[in-house]
């Protein structure tokens, strides 16, 4: 593996390149907090080949979120099923903006030449 590659990863949202303690501390939580996400099936943390939980920083976005909610007064749960339901609008949103994109590029005439 060369360094651009080790680059390119720590650059990947989705590289778990976190362990739990550096998670928790990142968040300003417990590693409580981290299991109860997983248990709650909010984010599934990789392990590594020692059986480790690792994050990647886009698991700890969500798991702010959760806290967020979870520090308003909500229960875990009820975080948990907001943060799932907020990320689903916010696909559905992305994929009815690529119809949308599709369906004007298909509308316009072709160009004369």
């Amino acid at each position: 593996m060369t360094a651009d590659d080790s680059f390119d990863r720590l650059n990947d949202d989705d590289f778990p390149a976190y362990t739990m303690g550096r998670a928790a501390e990142s968040l300003g939580t417990t590693q409580g907090f981290l299991r109860a996400l997983g248990e709650a099936r909010l984010i599934t943390p990789l392990r590594s080949e020692g059986g480790h939980r690792r994050y990647s920083r886009y698991q700890l976005r969500i798991a702010a979120r959760a806290r967020e909610l979870v520090d308003r007064g909500t229960s875990i749960e009820s975080a948990c099923r907001i943060v799932i339901l907020e990320d689903q609008l916010e696909e559905a949103r992305r994929i009815n903006a690529e119809y949308r994109r599709a369906a004007a590029e298909s509308a316009d005439p072709p160009e004369a030449d």
